[in-house]
């Protein structure tokens, strides 16, 4: 009998065939053949306007991430994909109301931005190295590592922000600091400006004493402004939240959100996700405004 009228047969010598792929990787195909259209559903994602829909999507589109991940995982991008997600939920969804669940989910979303780190080739595992270790591979990373280093930065410094009664959790925010400066060495603009964004809430939600500098923040708020064109409200957001109550300037506070909440909603599609949780951000930080200025 030919082996074409038997393709089961086929396949079970292919698997048993050492040149296969080093065995039976079936799984593992289909995951990778799979990523392009997980690409799709991320820029879908990024295009929806109604937050009560997405509140509802995306923990499928991660348990989904964490199955994928099970057939695959050595995989550096779907690593990160699953930490650009929990850090998007979690940011958008929890922390507002759930500082517990939040610190979770930060923890979740670091551990996975590390092991895609390493999966790229960084040698070191920054949450266990020495600093100078970690100083001297992060001076080595190169562009190949930069999405790993912006995620476990970015995930850390979150992780640190819900726990900043706890001195162990406060002593990390230093590794968080040197792998995003390494990020904005490798491209300034990464990630709709996300290093710019970092340092302009590091600097401005910091006392002078602690490394805070008013001045700083607000040149790293105009440099992701520019970066931006304007189109992410979040820049706004933020500078009001971080730098106008620091300054204690209610008329800047305020028209930084009012200019949000006032962008007509899906102006710039593809950052559409984005803009609505900034809207939502914005109210919120709103109702706090006769608190902080009174």
């Amino acid at each position: 009998m030919t082996a074409s009228r038997h393709p089961s047969r086929t396949m079970l010598l292919l698997c048993l065939s050492p040149l296969f792929l080093g065995g039976c990787s079936t799984t593992r195909l289909v995951v990778r053949a799979t990523e392009p259209l997980l690409e799709k559903s991320v820029a879908a994602m990024n295009r929806e306007t109604d937050l009560e829909l997405a509140r509802a999507a995306i923990p499928a589109n991660l348990k989904m991430l964490e199955g994928m991940l099970l057939a695959d995982p050595g995989n550096p991008r779907l690593h990160l994909r699953m930490a650009e997600g929990l850090y998007g939920y979690t940011f958008a969804f929890v922390e507002a109301t759930d500082h517990a669940r939040a610190s979770a989910l930060y923890r979740r979303c670091y551990a996975h931005a590390v092991q895609g780190l390493r999966a790229a080739g960084f040698p070191v595992d920054p949450r266990t190295a020495r600093r100078p270790e970690l100083e001297r591979a992060v001076h080595q990373a190169g562009p190949g590592q930069k999405a790993g280093l912006f995620w476990a930065a970015t995930c850390l410094a979150k992780y640190v922000d819900m726990n900043r009664d706890d001195p162990r959790s406060l002593a990390h925010i230093a590794r968080a600091v040197t792998m995003m400066q390494r990020v904005l060495e490798l491209d300034p603009g990464y990630y709709h400006a996300g290093p710019q964004l970092f340092f302009a809430v590091y600097y401005g939600s910091r006392p002078p004493m602690l490394g805070g500098d008013l001045q700083r923040a607000a040149t790293f708020f105009d440099r992701a402004r520019r970066l931006t064109g304007g189109r992410l409200l979040m820049v706004d957001v933020l500078e009001a939240e971080f730098l106008d109550r620091q300054k204690n300037d209610r008329k800047a506070f305020r028209a930084h959100l009012m200019h949000v909440l006032h962008t007509p909603v899906g102006r710039w599609p593809e950052l559409a996700f984005a803009n609505q949780v900034a809207r939502a951000r914005a109210r919120g930080l709103l109702l706090k405004e006769a608190e902080w200025f009174d």
